[in-house]
């Protein structure tokens, strides 16, 4: 399969042509080197529109488009925010054993060059993969994906709860602690004192629970809708550690969009219901009710650290809008709250007034 040189970004934007590409040539010098094109092949690239901590790009092969990412050293956020780039591999490894459990929830990877800390994965196509956030968006919202998302996450849990062999394999700790506890909990701290000591608790408990492999990143701008089911990408924190982090950081991203998209409200906390249902269902590795105690105060914590963390959602624009997340957040955890769906509850009391 071939792409124009115009290849459009998913949120259905003319991405910029090749000459404004960074680091053209280092580019197709990784690609020759994981073998992807050929030595006198020169392809076309587009720079794809990701996250903050990552260059992507599509690649126009003899073989067919292809995707090569590679880690920045420092994210692409208003605050200072550098991390380590060897990230690109746990990233890698993570895509590769959740490809062992739920082979249909990764992209397939095409190739490995460790010399750039990049990678290469086949190209899913926009108009056969659409993007999570963008359906939320637009209002396409049906908790059957929901439910489908925690599925997939909640198997690769269950896989690799209680191994030892992972656990060394994905002892990413550094480096979860650069891109998630740290930026997130500890910069909310900073400017929310009253909840330092509870932000610094759960810095510390999250550090500590080592129990199933963590994806780090379960947002929807990062899941693909395939028909097959979700398709899970950007797994740069991926660490051993608190399953709980997972469904935390997703559901904090299902209670936000009801401000983003208020007319959408009562659907995306119908996910939040399908999303919570369907993970619980498939935890065997612990009491259900023990991971759901932290997944709670791990949802307060993210709830602040998305308004006053180093990276805030970009679609939460108003004070009132920032004022009722960090009411709501500082209360559960100076509170606390054993169920999620207490929390979903308060949530939707609160965005009726």
């Amino acid at each position: 399969m071939r792409v124009s040189p115009d290849v459009q970004s998913r949120d259905g934007t003319t991405l910029a042509p090749a000459d404004h590409v960074d680091d053209t040539l280092e580019v197709v010098a990784s690609l020759k080197r994981m073998g992807l094109v050929a030595a006198h092949e020169t392809p076309a690239l587009t720079k794809l529109e990701g996250g903050v901590s990552s260059t992507i790009v599509c690649a126009q092969t003899a073989r067919g488009p292809v995707c090569i990412k590679r880690a920045l050293p420092q994210l692409k956020v208003a605050a200072t925010w550098f991390a380590p780039v060897e990230r690109n591999f746990a990233e890698l490894a993570w895509m590769r054993l959740a490809a062992q459990v739920v082979p249909a929830a990764v992209p397939p990877i095409l190739g490995e060059d460790a010399l750039a800390r990049a990678f290469a994965m086949a190209y899913l196509p926009p108009e056969r993969y659409p993007v999570w956030k963008q359906q939320l968006r637009d209002g396409y919202v049906r908790a059957e994906t929901a439910a489908a998302v925690a599925s997939v996450i909640v198997r690769i849990h269950a896989a690799t709860a209680g191994r030892a062999d992972i656990a060394r394999r994905f002892a990413n700790d550094a480096a979860f602690r650069a891109l998630r506890l740290l930026p997130y909990f500890a910069a909310a701290a900073e400017l929310n004192p009253e909840c330092a000591t509870s932000l610094d608790a759960l810095i510390e408990t999250t550090a500590a629970t080592r129990l199933a492999l963590v994806h780090g990143d379960v947002s929807p701008k990062n899941i693909l809708v395939g028909a097959d089911g979700p398709v899970l990408l950007d797994a740069e924190c991926a660490c051993y550690g608190d399953p709980a982090f997972d469904v935390a950081f997703c559901l904090t991203h299902l209670l936000l969009k009801c401000l983003w998209r208020p007319a959408h409200g009562s659907g995306y906390l119908c996910c939040f219901d399908a999303f919570v249902a369907a993970y619980l269902a498939g935890v065997s590795w612990e009491p259900p009710a023990v991971l759901e105690a932290r997944a709670c105060t791990l949802l307060a914590g993210m709830l602040l650290a998305r308004v006053d963390g180093k990276s805030p959602v970009e679609y939460l624009t108003s004070d009132q809008e920032r004022a009722l997340v960090r009411a709501l957040a500082r209360q559960l955890l100076l509170e606390g709250a054993a169920r999620l769906a207490t929390i979903r509850d308060l949530w939707a009391e609160r965005n009726a007034r």
